[in-house]
Formats: C-alpha cells, sequence, structure tokens
C-alpha cells in the first residue's frame, strides 16, 4: 500500500508542475526544490538515515539466539572462569543482597583478534538467561552530529524493551570494537566521538536507576591502551578480562570442537596439530580444520589425513602455494637464504628443523618449517640472541656466498630488530634497565647496532664452521625441492662422525 501511494505520488508531481508552468506560474524554484529534497532524501537513505527507525535498529543489532555455552568454547579456561564470576553477580541476587554488593555494571574483554571475545560475550548471555544485544562500535560512527549518542540511547532501549518482551531478569548489551567510540578524549574542539563517549558515559551511569532489566554492558577491544580513563574507571567497566592466545591444551580443545563434524582419518593426531600451530588464534585453528578438509576435497578422499592437516597449517601460517616461477638463479639464492635460516636454527635449537622447502607460499619464495618446541613465556638473553641469529643467518648466507644481500631479508630484519627491542625494554643490553623515553635516539641506534653487527659476526662463523652441511643440504634442497628434517639432520652426522 505504502509502494501504491509512493508510485502516485511521484507521477502526480511532474503532472502537476506541468499544469502550473501551463497556467503561467514559474516553476523553476519548484523544480530546483524538488531536486534539493530529493537529494537530501537519497543521501540520508543510503547513509541509513539520520535518526534509524526501531525497525531499522533491531535489524541492524538483534543476534539470534544460538544457545552458546562456555563448553562449547575451546581453551581461555581462566578467562571463562572470571567472566563465570562476574556474570554470577548477576544470577546470584540473594547474596548480593546479603553482602551488600554492588552489581557489576561493564566487563571489558580484551586481547588480540579471533581469541573468542564475541562468543564469550554471547555465552555470557546464554548463562545468565537474558536478552543480548549486539553493535559494533563503527555503528555509533556517522558525519551527522548527535547520530552516535541517538543510536546509544536506542541501543539502551531496545535492550529493555527487549528484555521486558521476553519476560527476562537480564540483558546483555555486547559492543564489539569499543575503541572506535570509546577513545581517549582530547582538549580543544568537541567531536563527534566525545559526544557518542558522553553519551555512552551516562547510560551506564544510569543502569541500576531501576530494579528491572538488569543491564550488563560486555564490550571488546585488542587497543585497551586507547580507551578513556573514564571508561575504565570502577563503576562503568567493573572487570577487565584479558583473553589470550591458547595455549596447547586450548588449541587442542578447539581443534576438536570444529573437527566434530569433519571425517578424520584413524591416524590423524590433533595433538600434532596442536603443537604445530603454536601462537595460533581460535579463528586460525577453525581455519586450519577448514583448509584440511578442502585439501582432502581435492584429493578426492573420503577423509582427511595428516598430511591435509599439516599443509592446512602451512596455508594459514604462510598463505597458498603460487604459481609463480623463479629462474635457476633466484632459485638457487632462496635455496642459500633458507638454509642459513635452517643451520642456525638447528645449532642453536637442535632437531627444531622439520622441512625446508622451496615451493612458494603468499609472498615467500621458500621457507623453514620448525618443529614444536615447548612452549616459553619468559625468555632469557641467550635465548632471544639465538632468535635473533636464527632471523639474520638468510642475509649472512647470502653475504658468503654472493658477497651481498637481497630484498627476501626484509622480514628478517624486522624481526631481529623487534628482538632487540624487547632486550632494550627488558634491561637485557649494555644499557640495563632504562625508559625507553629518556635515553636519546643515538643512544639506542648505537646499541642496536653494535647488537646486530656482533650476532651477525656470530652467525657467519656458525656457517663457516658448518659449510660442509651446508653444501651437501644444498645441493639436495636444489635436487628435490624439499629436504625434511632427518635428511637435514642426516648431514650434520656425517660431517661430524656420529652414528646414525
Amino acid at each position: 500500500m505504502r509502494k501504491l501511494a509512493m508510485e502516485i505520488a511521484v507521477g502526480s508531481v511532474p503532472v502537476l508542475l506541468i499544469f502550473l508552468a501551463y497556467l503561467g506560474v514559474n516553476v523553476t524554484p519548484l523544480i530546483i526544490l524538488a531536486i534539493m529534497v530529493g537529494s537530501v532524501y537519497m543521501l540520508v537513505k543510503m547513509r541509513g538515515g539520520i535518526t534509524a527507525t526501531a525497525s531499522q535498529e533491531r535489524k541492524r543489532k538483534k543476534v539470534a539466539s544460538t544457545g552458546l555455552t562456555f563448553e562449547e568454547i575451546g581453551g581461555q579456561d581462566s578467562a571463562k572462569q572470571e567472566l563465570r564470576e562476574a556474570l554470577d553477580f548477576m544470577v546470584r541476587h540473594e547474596e548480593i543482597s546479603k553482602f551488600g554488593i554492588r552489581p557489576i555494571k561493564g566487563i571489558l574483554l580484551t586481547g588480540p583478534p579471533g581469541t573468542g571475545k564475541t562468543l564469550m560475550a554471547k555465552a555470557a548471555a546464554q548463562y545468565t538467561n537474558a536478552v543480548f544485544v549486539a553493535a559494533s562500535g563503527s555503528e555509533f560512527v556517522e558525519m551527522y552530529v548527535g547520530v552516535g549518542a541517538s543510536r546509544i540511547r536506542e541501543l539502551f532501549k531496545e535492550a529493555r524493551t527487549k528484555a521486558l518482551k521476553e519476560k527476562k531478569e537480564n540483558a546483555v548489551i555486547f559492543i564489539d570494537e569499543i575503541d572506535v567510540i570509546g577513545g581517549k578524549r582530547e582538549g580543544g574542539q568537541q567531536r563527534e566521538y566525545d559526544q557518542t563517549l558522553n553519551q555512552l558515559l551516562t547510560e551506564m551511569d544510569g543502569i541500576y536507576t531501576s530494579e528491572a532489566p538488569k543491564i550488563l554492558i560486555i564490550a571488546a577491544t585488542n587497543r585497551k591502551e586507547m580507551l578513556d580513563s573514564a571508561l575504565l574507571r570502577p563503576g562503568r567497566f567493573d572487570r577487565h578480562i584479558q583473553v589470550d592466545l591458547p595455549d596447547k591444551k586450548g588449541r587442542r580443545h578447539i581443534l576438536d570442537i570444529h573437527s566434530k563434524n569433519k571425517p578424520l582419518a584413524e591416524e590423524v593426531s590433533l595433538d600434532k596439530v596442536a603443537e604445530e600451530s603454536y601462537g595460533f588464534s581460535g579463528a586460525q585453528l577453525e581455519s586450519v580444520m577448514n583448509e584440511a578438509a578442502i585439501y582432502a576435497m581435492r584429493d578426492d578422499q573420503a577423509e582427511i589425513t595428516q598430511r591435509h592437516l599439516s599443509m592446512a597449517v602451512d596455508k594459514v601460517m604462510l598463505g597458498e602455494k603460487t604459481d609463480r616461477q623463479s629462474t635457476e638463479e633466484e632459485k638457487r639464492r632462496v635455496a642459500v637464504h633458507e638454509l642459513g635460516h635452517a643451520v642456525a636454527a638447528e645449532v642453536v635449537a637442535p632437531g627444531s628443523v622439520n622441512q625446508v622447502v622451496l615451493s612458494p607460499r603468499g609472498r615467500a619464495l621458500g621457507y623453514v618449517r620448525h618443529n614444536p618446541q615447548e612452549e616459553k613465556y619468559l625468555y632469557t638473553k641467550s635465548y632471544l640472541e639465538g632468535q635473533i641469529m636464527i632471523a639474520l643467518a638468510g642475509a649472512a648466507a647470502e653475504e658468503i656466498y654472493y658477497g651481498g644481500r637481497s630484498t627476501g631479508s626484509s622480514n628478517d630484519f624486522e624481526q631481529a630488530l623487534n628482538l632487540v627491542h624487547t632486550m632494550m625494554t627488558s634491561g637485557l643490553t649494555s644499557l640495563g634497565i632504562i625508559h625507553m623515553d629518556m635515553v636519546t635516539k643515538e643512544v639506542l641506534m648505537h646499541e642496536n647496532s653494535k647488537i646486530l653487527d656482533e650476532l651477525a659476526a656470530r652467525t657467519k662463523q656458525l656457517l663457516i664452521d658448518n659449510a660442509a652441511v651446508f653444501d651437501k643440504s644444498l645441493d639436495i634442497l636444489l635436487r628435490e625441492e624439499r629436504l625434511s628434517g632427518e635428511q637435514f639432520r642426516c648431514q650434520f652426522r656425517d660431517s661430524m662422525n656420529l652414528p646414525a
């Protein structure tokens, strides 16, 4: 009916203008006005409306209940336990009243992307039997003044209305990427972001002016340092929960969850995949299982094998294989570079090399894959120096065999510089314990150069001492384009005349 009325109105306007022109009326101003009104209407419609209607708000924020529980979220045992304890304040009303505890208003989830912050917010809604309303920080940012603040009010109104409609006592509002609207306020000109943040603070202060429904704000960000202090204080976001990358046990749990609907071969060891995927987030682990299934389908196999999972780890880590064709000279240089990394890694951490490959993946022309090592959370000076030597070994090998470096070492140097920075901030250099802002750039550059030059010289000498292993391995790698860790270690044993 509404569409028919619009069509009649649009059709009648030209007829009316022609009739007025026939009567001698100057219709030019009317035509200009009509064009301006139409342009503004189209602009507002394209931007989603200056003040979105209630139906538009519901469509944007309403999230279907998935019934997700904490047990269905892999890893993050400590974070889940801390979140459960915070949520108990919404559930155990009698104990709260008995001890005079003020209900928690907000929980801030911080951590790297892909670690399950959104999933934990959904599980929190299920745990408290609450309605779940979600929004992203970018939804509140518009070019129009006051739009963000208006949408914050609509978000809280939506949560209350939905809770009353579904006859539930609790509501959970989840704001993803809250750093978009919750950034630090600066002096000077008032910004739209500041108005949006002020409205959010006002709404959080007034959450418990009425008993029901009880509203809990859960927000997520991977840039906590950017948030305004007024948002982080007690009484606003009372709990700050760190959602870190999963450890080996957590990775195994996540792999178990994502393998339930996939046909795995009997010989598959998810423990091995968990070891190989050190540093992976939950999202990356889900991608590993998905890519392994794709590889199995490509091979027309009914089950996913260990080889498919290993290939999937490589793809998620480095990217898909490319059809890039290298010249023989470039291929040889890449082999020299990667063997430099492999020799240094095997000397620094014996048994660490899994394979050396010349197949291009993503932006890499070749790569060294390492065996899983024990997970470390504290690093010694000797360990960091060993990692820097491994990073510098590719360029050192090129200098020995070609007399100069190539652009293939840029990522290695970036990694080495980051490790040196870690040493400096940890007080593991000759500068001792320092504050980085209190030391001049010249002093830092001098110390940086001294460390890298010393370790580069040690790395070169290490490669020269193992030249026989290097040359034999290079022949195999150029011929077969793949050198397994066992083949590589055989060269070391042969050069030292050790028994196999």
